[in-house]
């Protein structure tokens, strides 16, 4: 399977044990400070060349030391980045992300360079089995739309993960890259705010209607559903210990995506999706913990569902 992860790269830093922002310049102790690859095409890479995908990113980062420290990282984890290109003048995306006692993890994040990403940065993505697109609105849905179609005739599939709020303004931002995409990969919060719809069921119909071919919705602690014209399919989550919920959309999306590529029908790619988010969520950021393809099945087989 090669893919092609192209958009956001973010690099995240995780800070765990924040109570509260202390006073004045007053110091204070934490229990881990700890940097990922992160970012609707970043994450999504890492997972799966963990699930054993051939991977190269696409993207744009800066010069900066953040940049190498992002590509040493997605390098590390067997990702080609040669296709990231670096802008000068450009921050490289990342995010601080404060993680309290109880789990929030509120968040402070620079977009950076993911805003300079321009269709031209992009190659014609020739030998691809799967183009995934996080992020389309930083190009903006016409050309977010050329891409998908050229990988189209290309011959690949195509996938969409957008990163911001669901907002009916920002579907029609997207919408011209809709028919153009294979799969969408939202959560249930996008979903319901994209459309203003009362059910997730109802709110993945309609973006079907808009030409998606699959709309795979997350669902946190309650799991995944999958849309198309003719199927709806509920899968469980898996009860795991939650340690981070940071990138466990970008691990189901990978997940899924490997689950289609192997063949599988959709409730199997989402069980697979399901059971690879559960081993980022027990874990501190996106490449938490450590598995393999092989392993993730094995996990679930062998899980109890929520």
């Amino acid at each position: 399977m090669k893919v092609a992860a192209v958009g956001v790269h973010v690099l995240d830093t995780h800070v765990i044990g924040i109570e509260s922002i202390p006073d004045g310049s007053d110091g204070q102790l934490v229990e881990t400070i700890r940097m990922s690859p992160a970012g609707t095409a970043g994450g999504t890479a890492v997972v799966l060349a963990r699930l054993g995908a051939e991977v190269s990113s696409y993207g744009a980062v800066g010069t900066d030391p953040l940049a190498d420290t992002l590509l040493a990282l997605l390098e590390r984890e067997g990702v080609d980045v040669s296709g990231l290109v670096r802008k000068d003048g450009q921050q490289t995306s990342a995010s601080v992300i404060p993680v309290r006692p109880n789990g929030d993890r509120p968040a402070w994040h620079c977009i950076g360079a993911n805003g300079a990403l321009t269709p031209e940065d992009l190659p014609s993505f020739a030998g691809f089995d799967v183009v995934h697109l996080g992020g389309p609105e930083f190009l903006g849905g016409e050309a977010a739309g050329l891409v998908l179609r050229g990988a189209r005739e290309a011959g690949a599939r195509t996938s969409l993960d957008v990163l911001a709020p669901g907002d009916p303004d920002m579907l029609a931002w997207i919408a011209d890259a809709l028919p153009h995409a294979d799969f969408l990969l939202p959560n249930d919060e996008q979903v319901l705010g994209f459309t203003g719809a009362s059910s997730l069921e109802e709110g993945a119909r309609q973006l079907v209607d808009r030409g998606v071919g699959c709309v795979a919705v997350t669902r946190g602690a309650r799991g995944a559903l999958v849309v198309t014209a003719a199927d709806v399919v509920e899968v469980p989550a898996y009860d795991v210990e939650v340690v981070d919920t940071t990138g466990c959309g970008d691990a189901f999306s990978a997940g899924f995506l490997r689950g289609v590529v192997l063949g599988g029908d959709l409730a199997a790619a989402a069980r697979l999706g399901c059971a690879t988010a559960a081993q980022v969520a027990q874990g501190l950021g996106t490449d938490a913990g450590s598995y393999t393809l092989a392993s993730v099945q094995a996990f679930e087989r062998s899980a109890a569902v929520r």
